[in-house]
């Protein structure tokens, strides 16, 4: 394990009848948050699904550290099971990944019936998007959802209603004041 993650902080306190305490807490590992903003944007997204990530020891530590990202990836299904293309894992000094291994298609672990509801909603004309990688517990996960592709003119009103409502909200404040 990274010293980052085994990090103890020990407190010792002395109490009235001179007996030391000594309280160890352990600190909470700082995790990096790899999104994907783009799909928010660029798609109608319905629940959110979590599944997990078949990776190498070398990528999980990358992931650990942030070194990833999920521009340009999707999910698609193969013979009844779900695999994750275009996401890239970079390396470190420390932790090298060759050139190949940083774009290469990784296999998502779901559950039957999840991934049955996956492939009825491609059949339906709809995308698996890959949200953001969750590296906070003790395994890597993959926060994924399905969605409809937004037309340029989606986008568009998306925009304008974000904006009047941005207005609104400012409007409210100063008339509060």
């Amino acid at each position: 394990m990274d010293k980052l993650y085994n990090f103890c902080l020990c407190l010792s306190t002395v109490s009235l009848s001179g007996t030391i305490k000594v309280i160890v807490k352990k600190k909470q590992a700082t995790t990096k948050q790899i999104t994907n903003r783009r799909a928010r944007h660029d798609y109608e997204l319905g629940d959110s699904l979590v599944v997990g990530l078949e990776l190498s020891g070398a990528e999980t530590k990358s992931l650990r550290m942030g070194h990833g990202q999920l521009r340009g990836a999707y999910v698609t299904v193969k013979d009844g099971e779900l695999w994750l293309f275009n996401a890239t894992i970079h390396g470190t000094t420390g932790i090298p990944i060759e050139e190949s291994q940083q774009t290469r298609n990784r296999k998502l672990l779901a559950k039957k019936r999840e991934i049955k509801q996956l492939i009825e909603a491609k059949q339906q004309g709809k995308a698996i998007v890959p949200l953001e990688i969750l590296t906070g517990g003790r395994f890597i996960k993959l926060r994924i959802s399905v969605g409809r592709g937004k037309k340029q003119y989606d986008k568009r009103q998306t925009l304008k209603k974000r904006d009047t409502d941005r207005q609104l909200r400012t409007a409210v404040k100063q008339t509060v004041r």
